[in-house]
């Protein structure tokens, strides 16, 4: 699976993005990310860099160590270093530490790693000059996107090697792409665009690799998607309750009350409403139908969607404290102290990121069940064997639910932390890492493989309901409307990965749940 970017018709476009002493939003973070939108910076921010400059350009001769400043790096920073070598040293350390293998990571994924490195220059916290920050603010106004390697970052002291591609762009080495995507040497896009190469200064080129940047971003970008995705969710679990002709009753409000977890009340209240006037549902509530109880992937909906909404939240808040984070060591306190510390830890972000993937998998876990028994003739209500048009001759949906199934698994591998494999680094001064850039790089799969999972499970579904052949409620008519615009209804076998794929896009670009609130705006 590739990773696939998840953007919404309805989010707010932003063409410029001010940067100021305070935290970005999220909504910051997409935009310049997977929008291109430009960064400003506010005359707060030069001021507080110019500030804490002063502070570090006081020490810069003094005898004494300080660490980044007139000292080496991690294991090595007992060597203190003379001054005539300090230009040496921060360049030293940007070329060895841009050290990353593998496949390139994704353009968006680099942005919002840039743009959270500038949005805690912009802060003031870490002794770099405005030019520093002014030259990041370039080359992301520019579309200029250092390539960077899948491995290198252990998730502490930073995502290092990624941020040190990055700060290497900016000195004019190493390879970028341009804003059309071509790889060229980044003195020749640097040159192209008028942006006047680095000439790092004491302790910028450490200001530049010594944060929480790279896992952030992804996490920002990983929760975005799965706002829409378990959205999505709600909507394939109540197709497949009215295409399963499953009970609603369950789905009441007040029987949702009775274990007041906010995320499921909302699950629960997107089920009932995007049920609400359906004749298929009305038409097997009658003294004929015997179903006591709908198996547990229809009846527990709300509560599996629920719990990941409410782990959504979670995460969210651990993204929200890291966006107004000044993460650097050593940084320069608001009193115009220099001081090591250990902000640069991943921990928080890796747990989240690893809490994300167990919800994930489960989502994803729960829709294929409910696919399944669209399947089964022994459980569909009446459906024909795996809604082929003709069983035996055709195979209907047959494989599509093993593509899932592959997905699923390979999902609940995804899940196994990441962040509990501490491995030491750097002759043990690293001694514990937090492995949350791995983290995030699984989620994002895991976020992949979700959108596939539950577009397969709306295919399914809306197949279903066409052959019921009764009218189903006004939202999941519009849904399946949209849908069959692209995908035809059912029918003799045809070549059904185009269907797939379409279904993905729909889902991914969320026009499916926006078909649906179309009829029913109040979705959440």
């Amino acid at each position: 699976m590739d990773a696939t970017t998840i953007t919404r018709h309805a989010e707010v476009t932003l063409t410029a993005v001010t940067l100021t002493a305070a935290a970005p939003t999220f909504a910051d973070v997409v935009a310049v990310a997977r929008r291109g939108a430009h960064v400003v910076l506010a005359p707060d921010a030069l001021e507080a860099m110019a500030a804490s400059r002063a502070v570090i350009e006081s020490l810069a001769e003094d005898t004494t160590p300080h660490y980044g400043v007139s000292t080496g790096f991690g294991a090595l920073a007992t060597r203190f270093i003379p001054l005539e070598n300090r230009l040496a040293l921060q360049r030293s350390l940007i070329r060895s530490h841009a050290a990353s293998s593998g496949a390139e990571i994704e353009r968006e994924v680099t942005r919002a790693t840039m743009l959270l490195r500038l949005s805690t220059l912009a802060t003031g916290r870490t002794g770099v000059r405005p030019v520093v920050a002014e030259t990041y603010a370039a080359l992301l106004n520019a579309g200029i996107t250092p390539v960077i390697g899948e491995y290198g970052s252990l998730g502490c002291s930073g995502d290092l090697a990624p941020l040190a591609h990055c700060a290497l762009a900016a000195m004019g080495e190493g390879e970028v792409r341009d804003e059309t995507g071509r790889m060229l040497p980044a003195a020749d896009a640097l040159a192209a665009a008028g942006i006047r190469p680095l000439e790092l200064r004491e302790k910028e080129g450490l200001a530049l690799i010594n944060g929480t940047d790279g896992m952030l971003g992804m996490l920002v970008l990983a929760i975005t998607d799965l706002r829409a995705l378990v959205t999505a969710a709600d909507l394939a679990a109540a197709m497949s309750v009215e295409g399963l002709l499953g009970s609603t009753a369950v789905f009441a409000a007040d029987l949702q009350a009775l274990r007041p977890h906010p995320g499921q009340a909302d699950s629960a209240a997107n089920i009932r409403t995007l049920l609400a006037g359906s004749p298929l549902v009305a038409s097997h509530q009658t003294d004929e139908c015997t179903r006591v109880q709908d198996a547990y992937s229809l009846r527990c909906a709300p509560q599996v969607h629920g719990a990941v909404r409410d782990t959504i939240a979670h995460a969210a808040t651990v993204a929200g404290r890291e966006l107004a984070s000044a993460i650097d060591n050593p940084v320069v306190t608001v009193d115009r102290r220099v001081e090591s510390n250990g902000n640069f830890h991943g921990a928080p972000i890796g747990y989240v990121l690893d809490f994300l993937a167990i919800a994930v998998a489960d989502l994803a876990s729960m829709s294929e069940r409910r696919t399944d028994r669209f399947l089964d003739q022994a459980r569909s209500g009446g459906l024909n064997p795996f809604l082929a048009g003709d069983p035996g001759v055709d195979s209907g949906h047959m494989i599509a639910q093993y593509t899932q199934a592959g997905i699923v698994s390979e999902l609940k591998r995804l899940a196994v932390p990441a962040s509990v494999d501490s491995i030491p680094t750097s002759a043990m001064q690293e001694d514990h890492v937090s492995m949350g850039w791995s983290a995030a790089r699984k989620l994002r799969r895991g976020v992949d493989g979700l959108a596939r999972v539950v577009a397969i499970e709306l295919l399914t579904a809306a197949r279903g309901i066409d052959m019921r052949r009764m009218p189903s409620a006004a939202s999941t008519a519009a849904v399946i409307s949209r849908l069959r615009e692209n995908v035809p209804g059912p029918g003799p076998d045809r070549y059904l990965a185009p269907d797939i794929q379409a279904a993905v896009d729909l889902v991914v670009s969320g026009e499916l749940v926006a078909a649906a609130r179309g009829v029913a705006p109040e979705l959440v």
